[in-house]
């Protein structure tokens, strides 16, 4: 067995845990800055009807948002050599000979662990709305009324731990290839960045259609905005079974991609019945 994570004492644990911490945290800026450049910057006249709030951007707020996300980058990274120890020495269900399970389990683990995070993070996302827990867990999350692309992990670092643990959950009970993990890491973090985006790119009626279930940028948007809805991540399967999602998602959505919309038509009521 060729041994990915090589993970065989203190330094090397430290060693790795730096390099993921690299990676991701370059992983991050790559994504983040590339959509920012693209939407907010060369292309944002062209969108203007699409772009979801109108409201400026808070003074430093994007600074903060990037120093926030590399806070939980970080936190992220701190568990890698304890998880890597853990795999290097048989005790966790990772497998690194690909022939030793099909190749449409494979892939079928990545849906698994789609579905499995989509569920785990609507139910610790509200639970993360509780009021007793809000103000020390969640509220960094939501200073971003507006959003950008750099809002994607700017938790404070209590909620960076809540938000990393089903990779361990997962790890542990489930057998994945390595392949599986980083393509479900990079996957995630586009949606992330997706939700986070400030501009809707689905096309007009999409949310009505039969890809409905998959959450638009608006749908995240809207919870920055409103507060107490629309707790989904991936998908809209548990905001419709709990009835979660905001009244005027549809409506806004259409409004958003109608081609005859006017921006200014498309921001009733910004914040008025947020928190």
């Amino acid at each position: 067995m060729i041994a990915l994570f090589p993970v065989n004492d203190f330094l090397s644990g430290i060693l790795f845990g730096g390099v993921l911490l690299l990676i991701i945290s370059s992983r991050y800026l790559l994504i983040s800055v590339t959509a920012f450049a693209l939407f907010w910057k060369v292309a944002h006249k062209k969108l203007s009807q699409r772009k979801i709030q109108g409201k400026p951007l808070r003074k430093g707020q994007i600074k903060k948002e990037i120093a926030w996300s590399l806070a939980s980058l970080f936190t992220f990274a701190l568990g890698a050599p304890f998880i890597g120890y853990a795999a290097n020495h048989g005790l966790t269900e990772i497998y690194f000979d690909i022939s030793e399970y099909p190749a449409w389990y494979t892939v079928l683990t990545f849906f698994i662990f789609l579905f499995a995070h989509d569920t785990y993070f609507y139910w610790s996302h509200r639970f993360m709305h509780w009021k007793p827990v809000y103000r020390f867990i969640h509220k960094v999350h939501h200073e971003s009324t507006s959003p950008t692309p750099f809002t994607a992990f700017a938790f404070h670092p209590l909620e960076a731990v809540i938000e990393a643990a089903i990779f361990p959950i997962m790890i542990f009970s489930v057998p994945l290839h390595p392949v599986v993990l980083i393509t479900f890491a990079t996957y995630s973090n586009l949606v992330n960045v997706l939700g986070h985006l400030g501009y809707e790119i689905f096309p007009h009626g999409f949310t009505r259609g039969w890809l409905g279930f998959i959450n638009t940028s608006t749908h995240h948007n809207q919870h920055h905005e409103k507060f107490h809805c629309n707790y989904g991540f991936y998908f809209n399967v548990w905001d419709r079974l709990m009835n979660t999602n905001h009244s005027t998602y549809h409506e806004r959505f259409n409004a958003l991609t109608k081609r005859s919309a006017k921006p200014t038509a498309l921001l009733p009521g910004a914040i008025a019945d947020s928190q």
